[in-house]
């Protein structure tokens, strides 16, 4: 009963075998290769963009982290919501590579930047000129850190907000593939058509070993993009490596089918929770993460029994009276099987149930 993180997924036969592949023979580094050729193709069909630029680094925080870099300045500012993993989760990261550039946090239900609050804070920036920090970008994350969806209309409406100030938008797409699945667009409908920059494509959380890509929607960003990457030690030699995870991702559109699978698995799950006794749901599952609260007692007999998942907030603790909910995130990845989902519930509403450990193949 893994409900800890995407992150904690095993990898696709699909990936590895495109692994495998790529570790025939010689290639050219650096991204010269044909599977990096391969990847810019298969980004440009399916955000129907023929002039992005596409680059791959390791990890969502070195993506996003560049990404900034490339539109905020360091005597900017870049406006998030207050729960951006770009806050929340980076160490530092965004200030550090933009040169020192501020983050403005904004509030909003689940998540989502409030429009209204980002046209206000927008407008109280450099209200002193120089004495002030300026006006930099705009970052959304979709999915949120809450596990809600921004519609193509609701990404549009901030972007509206940021073009009328000058601003680039950036969205953190960390579980990019959830999204659209879950709004039922196409991937353009939700980036470059409402008005998004850049775009930080998760691969890592819907089940590839370690690729992120960055989608540059504007081509002029591209050579810096290029610098601060390598500047920032994260160009790999053996770039094939990540290339052959991500081609394999976008081929067939694995992508998508993965992201649909942990959809419906944290579809289940919520549905589950939400009919036990005490248990209510804490925000709207719309992608792939269940936040939820329920008695204490349930929460004993599922960790005992091995059940993996972070209570939310993480100070809660499991000692005192059974009846007391505690609050918890519960987060579904491409494999998560259905017999898994109601053995975890079976055990918090405090029967037994026996748990499954196979893992199905990623396109049944």
């Amino acid at each position: 009963m893994h409900f800890a993180s995407d992150n904690t997924s095993p990898v696709p036969p699909q990936v590895l075998e495109a692994l495998i592949e790529a570790n025939h023979g010689y290639a050219m580094p650096y991204g010269n290769d044909v599977a990096t050729s391969e990847v810019r193709d298969a980004v440009r069909a399916a955000f129907e963009a023929p002039e992005a630029e596409v680059y791959l680094v390791a990890t969502g925080t070195a993506a996003n982290a560049l990404a900034l870099a490339c539109l905020c300045p360091p005597w900017a500012t870049v406006y998030c919501h207050r729960t951006a993993h770009v806050e929340e989760d980076e160490c530092g990261a965004p200030e550090f590579y933009t040169g020192g550039a501020k983050l403005t946090l904004l509030g909003g239900e689940h998540a989502k930047i409030d429009p209204g609050e980002l046209e206000r804070a927008i407008g109280f920036t450099a209200r002193a000129g120089v004495h002030n920090v300026q006006r930099g970008a705009v970052s959304i994350t979709n999915a949120t850190e809450a596990g809600a969806v921004y519609t193509p209309e609701e990404v549009a409406a901030i972007s509206r907000i940021a073009r009328d100030a000058g601003l680039p938008v950036h969205m953190d797409g960390a579980r990019f593939a959830n999204a659209v699945v879950s709004a039922g667009c196409k991937p353009a409908e939700m980036t470059w058509k409402a008005g998004v920059d850049v775009l930080s494509l998760g691969g890592t959380k819907n089940g590839l070993m370690g690729v992120e890509a960055v989608i540059l929607f504007d081509p002029s960003r591209a050579w810096e993009f290029e610098l601060r990457r390598k500047r920032g030690g994260h160009l790999f030699s053996k770039h094939r490596y990540l290339s052959a995870q991500m081609a394999a991702y976008l081929r067939d559109d694995l992508w998508l089918k993965m992201a649909s699978r942990a959809n419906a698995a944290a579809a289940r799950l919520s549905a589950g929770l939400a009919a036990l006794p005490g248990a209510t749901l804490l925000f709207p599952t719309e992608a792939n993460a269940v936040f939820a609260a329920w008695p204490r007692e349930g929460h004993r007999r599922a960790q005992k029994e091995g059940a993996q998942y972070y209570l939310w907030p993480m100070d809660q603790g499991l000692e005192g009276p059974g009846d007391v909910p505690l609050s918890a995130r519960l987060v579904c990845s491409w494999c998560t099987m259905d017999e898994e989902v109601d053995a975890f519930l079976a055990l918090i509403d405090g029967g037994t149930e026996s748990v499954p450990t196979q893992v199905p193949p990623p396109n049944s």
